[in-house]
């Protein structure tokens, strides 16, 4: 497992070390030990599997308020995603920052996403599955947004041509504090 890290502190791609041979090969893809020296929630409480019919599905911006805080381990088991994590910790040095990965089938990265960030992805192949696990259930209550294209934090999203985004997506309010 090689973990990376990002330009914000606590978002991690973890890619697996493949040992390959002839019948094909082997990674480990999560070690509780090793995450948990890095900071990382280790204890997820939930696994949820998002199936996208079409390239160009945004599913985004969601985050739970506090005390629900749900922390994910983003992994795209069919098709291809840019997955994006932003800071939403007003103390931090990279408050309204983002990060945006490839994640595919074909390259195996996972993106963990604390707890306190919002998240989102947007689909660049048909037919695209994404699987997660979270350390927190789902929590109506808590449950937040804001929109894909909100200008308080400029995420730089790829062209795929014409977008799907459901009604609530698409009226969440601008971020505010």
């Amino acid at each position: 497992m090689i973990v990376k890290n990002t330009s914000i502190e606590n978002v991690f791609v973890i890619e697996p070390e493949r040992y390959e041979d002839e019948r094909g090969f082997f990674a480990r893809t999560w070690s509780e030990i090793e995450l948990a020296a890095l900071g990382v929630e280790t204890r997820f409480v939930e696994g949820n599997i998002s199936f996208n019919k079409m390239r160009g599905t945004l599913r985004g911006m969601h985050y739970q308020a506090e005390p629900h805080g749900q922390a994910k381990l983003v992994r795209c088991t069919r098709g291809a995603v840019y997955d994006v994590a932003v800071d939403l910790r007003p103390s931090s040095p990279t408050f309204k920052q983002w990060v945006g990965v490839e994640l595919s089938a074909e390259n195996r990265w996972m993106l963990y996403v604390p707890g306190d960030f919002g998240h989102g992805y947007l689909t660049l192949a048909d037919e695209t599955e994404v699987y997660y696990q979270v350390t927190a259930p789902y929590a109506p209550e808590s449950s937040r947004g804001f929109r894909w294209d909100d200008p308080a934090f400029q995420v730089q999203w790829p062209e795929v041509g014409e977008l799907t985004v459901n009604n609530r997506d698409l009226e969440y309010p601008d971020f505010q504090i």
